[in-house]
């Protein structure tokens, strides 16, 4: 049976066009055909036929450590993604069964949050369906076969990516398509945030359910002004590097970085950077730096200054100005590493981060290179002529390992149907 889906799909025009908006111009169709076979074969044997559906990652571009202060960030949807052959049913039951993991069954008339599902799968499901019943929107049961490539450990938000496709196969099946974009990341956000347990802002489920770059300014956190850009430039790929390091003693680097943008806000009368004029920092700093330590002034720096590199590089997406972009993530990255200082925690001596971007450096066709996310330990980003991404990729994989290193694309479709 494979054997017949693939086929048909390697066949279908309208598969090879989704192909190459979802994946790129480039993408191997057969590959995708034998993916997506694979998927609904199994879920054809006990479901019975099938449509698809493809959430994606996202990766965070510019805007390090500025959405917890109410700033900007530039964020994009990427080429690797959560798929799903998905079947209506009628007996008032979501039933996702992914490879690799336990199927998950929630019974969508007990919408009533389970303490006991919290960090389980179930729990977004059944937080996203409790948000569309209280917003007025539909639910209905349906059945899901999935498979991910959206890897885990390197940020791009393999949660979000499930969230999403859970959102649209509710929006599409059972209210015409209707919700827009954002609607559907507030659903998201809302299952994350209160029925999985895990704190999280509006980023990740935005990036995902818009598509393409999405420029984000969380000036208000409940209503944050959302901006959709189409990724046109071409010649280029997103490599991450996955560079090691655990992550579980450093929540404390990461939570003194938003801790002394806050003080600093706070010696100036307000409770976040983004209620301070940047002028007023400045005249402050003879009395501030009596208050404040060096590091949380030059994070504070980064704060006004990543702001304004978002806008411009939002502006260079639009303007398809490649050489622009790459010198605000360039730019941003260098703030990064020398004033937000999350490239390594004070007791790292591995400090792999920073011999990811040194070794970057020193690649042909890297036009930028920047920590990614969070940082302290785990990815880089970097900008790379499609003429050197093989090479790239198989340096970076001699030091860091090849499954560590991922070639990824911008994709201009946020979660969405398959129509083919």
């Amino acid at each position: 049976m494979s054997i017949s889906i693939a086929d048909n799909l390697i066949n279908s025009k309208a598969f090879a066009d989704a192909v190459a908006s979802l994946y790129g111009k480039d993408a191997d169709v057969a590959a995708a055909a034998s993916k997506y076979a694979s998927i609904a074969e199994i879920h054809v044997k006990k479901y019975g036929e099938g449509c698809f559906y493809s959430s994606p990652g996202r990766i965070e571009l510019c805007g390090n450590h500025t959405d917890h202060n109410n700033g900007k960030v530039l964020c994009a949807a990427i080429n690797v993604d959560t798929i799903a052959c998905v079947t209506k049913r009628d007996d008032g039951y979501i039933i996702i069964e992914s490879l690799g993991y336990p199927a998950v069954k929630v019974n969508i008339s007990d919408l009533d949050k389970k303490p006991e599902e919290e960090g389980d799968s179930a729990a977004l499901v059944r937080g996203v369906c409790k948000y569309y019943v209280d917003n007025g929107y539909a639910i209905g049961g349906f059945a899901a076969s999935t498979v991910s490539g959206v890897f885990k450990g390197a940020g791009v938000s393999s949660s979000a990516s499930f969230e999403l496709l859970v959102a649209e196969i509710l929006n599409v099946e059972f209210n015409g398509g209707k919700l827009d974009k954002m609607t559907k990341s507030k659903a998201s956000y809302y299952a994350e945030n209160v029925y999985f347990g895990k704190p999280s802002g509006l980023l990740d489920q935005s990036a995902i359910s818009l598509g393409g770059v999405s420029y984000i300014d969380f000036k208000s956190t409940t209503e944050p002004v959302v901006e959709s850009i189409d990724w046109k430039f071409s010649g280029v790929d997103i490599v991450i590097t996955n560079t090691g390091g655990d992550h579980c003693d450093l929540t404390h680097c990461y939570s003194d970085i938003r801790k002394e943008m806050e003080q600093v806000a706070e010696y100036l009368g307000g409770k976040t950077l983004r209620d301070i004029d940047e002028s007023a920092f400045y005249d402050a700093l003879p009395q501030l730096q009596e208050k404040a330590s060096g590091r949380a002034i030059l994070r504070s720096v980064h704060y006004f200054d990543e702001n304004k590199r978002v806008v411009e590089g939002a502006k260079a997406v639009k303007d398809v100005d490649f050489d622009k972009f790459a010198q605000v993530i360039g730019d941003s990255g260098i703030s990064s590493y020398t004033m937000l200082q999350n490239c390594y925690a004070e007791q790292d001596k591995a400090q792999r981060i920073p011999l990811g971007i040194c070794l970057s450096k020193k690649c042909l066709g890297v036009k930028a290179v920047r920590v990614h996310g969070g940082g302290f330990a785990g990815t880089i980003l970097a900008l790379v002529d499609s003429a050197h991404t093989a090479d790239y990729v198989a340096e970076m994989g001699v030091i860091f390992g090849k499954q560590n290193v991922f070639a990824v694309n911008i994709r201009n479709d946020g979660a969405c149907k398959v129509n083919i």
